[in-house]
């Protein structure tokens, strides 16, 4: 065994001995083919999936089956300190396709909203789907979009939850003018029954329809690709388990639990579909994919405590859940399969960021990127390939309220004196409660970060508050010259009153 496979994972060795049995059952495959110089890439993006909604991950207290994502582990190397780029959905896919924190951008806080928001990746800024297209791919989006575009009509003046495009309306500025070549899908969830293909509103959907419909098309599209001689990167962005939670009768009681468990358990079933036809065109040997989240679990729409009172808990060990700056927040499963590269049956505890697909595709192409891309990417292909050392030395979250927090190693330092998003305490009650204005934790002993070390080691503090402001204003958290954000970017929020109150403990 290597040493990802043996390596205590910080959440205890009792879950860590369960996962690496599940995960050995499976027979050996590594090494069955070759390296292929441009293997097609199927990236899976789910919808507010919790790091313990998956059963691999939460042996214990998971109560949902996951057959599908369980076996797509056994076949290939699961992370479990791997990070969106933010604790909410349009950041985090802004950094998937760019590489780039979107708090560099004019989004500070939040979400984009409904009603042709402008797009938030600029025209002139690099994705991954213009890099792989400049190496020969085909590029698809199937799916969620929620990073703007425009429609031929205005509607700035429109409802902003109910409106929607209607029929025939054209989009401007969409997705296949920032990297791919086709895409199908709807802007955001609000308006998830408004169905665009490429460049033009072409349906009105049942949303209890969209899960099914999304799977249907990414197994069309890979049966359709696999008929061509070009590798393709396929997208495919899942509205689920995000709310409206409507899973399909065949779903619904399955697990027991309740609508959302229920609609948990067929997103597996969609990805198993997807895994299928791999299988089926004979793709399988020569596709990396990657299976992961967008953030943490919606505590409202899974009715959270109604699920921990059945035993089962949607953010296993961690604290915190969507939005909140808490690992709960943002650590999502990752798992990564490329027969023949990735050693089936692998764990690995390196910290990674969602942002890295960029600097990992580049890598596997040896494409050298421009300067200004991709700058807080970082390849993950050495560990891909069996490598121990870290890639990624340090990471900075951000919380649905725009809160921070940076990891360097074991630590982990939050600038806000609670959840930084909507979990309990809210940084206002967490000040009117007379708490710290910052939280220091060694995640490998306190995964749950319960243990505020801010008063024993504010040395560490000091330090990781230097290190985010540099990185802040470089422009960049990787090696190269400094590049510009796009707004003026602060750490503290209303950064005199929180300097004050740090300087006071």
């Amino acid at each position: 065994m290597n040493r990802n496979e043996t390596r205590s994972l910080c959440f205890g060795r009792l879950i860590a001995f369960t996962m690496t049995v599940a995960l050995s059952a499976v027979p050996p495959l590594f090494g069955k083919s070759a390296e292929a110089d441009k293997p097609n890439i199927v990236y899976i993006l789910c919808d507010d999936l919790g790091y313990g909604e998956v059963q691999v991950y939460n042996p214990t207290r998971g109560k949902i089956p996951t057959p599908n994502v369980n076996d797509l582990a056994r076949q290939g190397m699961m992370f479990t300190d791997a990070h969106a780029g933010a604790a909410v959905c349009t950041p985090t896919r802004y950094g998937v396709l760019t590489g780039r924190y979107a708090w560099r951008s004019r989004l500070q806080r939040g979400v984009i909203g409904p009603n042709g928001a402008k797009p938030l990746i600029d025209e002139d800024r690099l994705t991954v789907g213009e890099m792989l297209q400049g190496e020969g791919y085909a590029t698809a989006c199937i799916g969620k979009w929620h990073l703007g575009f425009r429609y031929s009509e205005k509607r700035e003046n429109a409802p902003s939850r109910t409106s929607r495009a209607p029929v025939g309306a054209e989009v401007i500025n969409g997705p296949t003018t920032r990297g791919f070549d086709y895409f199908y899908g709807f802007p955001l969830s609000r308006t998830m029954r408004t169905v665009i293909e490429n460049g033009e509103v072409v349906e009105e959907l049942p949303v209890v329809k969209m899960l099914p419909r999304l799977a249907d098309r990414a197994s069309q599209y890979i049966r359709k690709k696999a008929e061509g001689e070009k590798p393709f990167f396929l997208y495919l962005a899942l509205n689920s388990p995000h709310s409206p939670v409507v899973p399909n009768e065949q779903f619904k009681g399955r697990t027991g639990l309740n609508d959302w468990a229920d609609y948990v358990m067929e997103t597996d079933w969609a990805v198993g579909k997807v895994l299928k036809t791999l299988r089926e065109t004979g793709l399988k040997e020569e596709t990396l994919v990657i299976f992961t989240s967008d953030n943490g679990s919606s505590p409202n729409a899974s009715n959270v405590e109604e699920l921990e009172r059945q035993g089962h808990y949607p953010s296993g060990p961690l604290r915190g859940y969507k939005t909140d700056v808490w690992d709960g927040g943002h650590r999502e499963p990752f798992i990564v399969r490329w027969p023949g590269i990735v050693e089936p049956g692998t764990i690995n505890d390196r910290l990674v960021c969602l942002t890295d697909l960029m600097a990992t595709c580049a890598d596997l192409l040896d494409r050298e990127l421009p300067e200004s891309a991709a700058v807080d990417s970082v390849s993950i292909l050495p560990l891909l390939k069996g490598g121990d050392e870290p890639v990624r030395r340090s990471m900075v979250h951000h919380s649905g309220k725009g809160r921070f927090a940076i990891r360097k190693g074991e630590w982990k330092l939050n600038l806000c004196a609670g959840s930084g998003g909507w979990g309990s305490p809210s940084d206002k009650q967490a000040r009117q409660n007379g708490l710290p204005q910052v939280q220091l934790y060694h995640m490998g002993r306190d995964i749950r970060e319960q243990d505020n070390l801010r008063a024993e080691k504010p040395e560490v503090v000091a330090t990781l508050v230097d290190l985010l402001q540099k990185q802040v204003l470089r422009g960049r958290s990787t090696p190269g010259p400094s590049q510009p954000n796009d707004v003026k970017v602060d750490i503290w929020k209303k950064a005199r009153t929180a300097k004050k109150r740090l300087a006071e403990q």
